[in-house]
């Protein structure tokens, strides 16, 4: 595999984690399975990490006044018990389970949504049972492959929140779940300086990448606003699927 497209992938895994952070959900899942193409994706599970913590912290920046306490305050912890789940059985679970399960909650999640006949719902308060589990998964399918995106929309998109509060609870959330991972990862596979340095290097595109979809977040209408959060989660979750049969 060349230098140069090496470079050109591992940029755009890089854009897309920053736009996961500027508002755009579930972009960032992306990452791991492009930059799989030029190296294991155990190497770009950890590679990645620094870059999605640098983003996080310009993602929390933009959307330090939009979050839901409320829901941060029932999956923040829940998603620590993930992590630390899947630190623990990391070498008893494969990659491609993770995937299949991930694939098929969201894709069941979405076709609920979508064939509902006449059914006019209002939103759906935060459940504290419910965000614990989802929050749960959320954290160990990070922790495994960097795919906590379906299962906390399986939890938040029923709740019907504004498109700001939405995008910064999903920021703030992972931001928690990102620093939680950086000592087991670190335990796992300990970080070299080739490493950082490597990862140093895709911190300015995943930075263009956040303000990128902080200003697409900003002009979408709210209605194409999920209508496209919910697209999104089919497809990749239709790709994680594939993944995991193809695999």
């Amino acid at each position: 595999m060349e230098i140069s497209q090496y470079l050109v992938i591992a940029s755009c895994a890089a854009v897309l984690i920053g736009m996961s952070k500027g508002g755009l959900p579930l972009v960032g899942m992306m990452s791991v399975p492009l930059l799989s193409l030029v190296m294991s994706p155990l190497k770009a599970v950890v590679l990645l990490l620094p870059v999605y913590i640098i983003s996080d912290v310009v993602g929390v920046w933009l959307y330090r006044r939009n979050f839901s306490a409320i829901n941060l305050k029932i999956l923040v912890p829940a998603s620590m018990v993930g992590v630390l789940i899947g630190w623990f059985t990391a070498s008893m679970i494969s990659d491609l389970t993770i995937k299949l399960i991930i694939g098929l909650v969201g894709v069941s999640f979405c076709l609920q949504t979508w064939f509902k006949r006449g059914q006019v719902e209002g939103a759906l308060p935060a459940s504290i049972p419910k965000g614990a589990f989802w929050g749960a998964v959320s954290g160990f399918t990070s922790f495994i492959a960097h795919a906590g995106g379906p299962p906390f929309q399986v939890f938040i998109l029923p709740q019907k929140l504004p498109k700001a509060e939405f995008a910064g609870t999903a920021t703030i959330l992972f931001a928690f779940i990102n620093l939680a991972k950086i000592g087991p990862y670190q335990n796992l596979s300990p970080y070299s300086l080739d490493d950082l340095m490597n990862a140093f290097v895709l911190v300015p595109f995943a930075l263009l990448g956040t303000f990128l979809g902080a200003y697409l977040t900003k002009r979408i209408a709210e209605a194409w606003f999920f209508k496209l959060v919910q697209a999104g989660l089919f497809l990749v979750s239709l790709k994680l699927i594939w993944d995991a049969i193809s695999g």
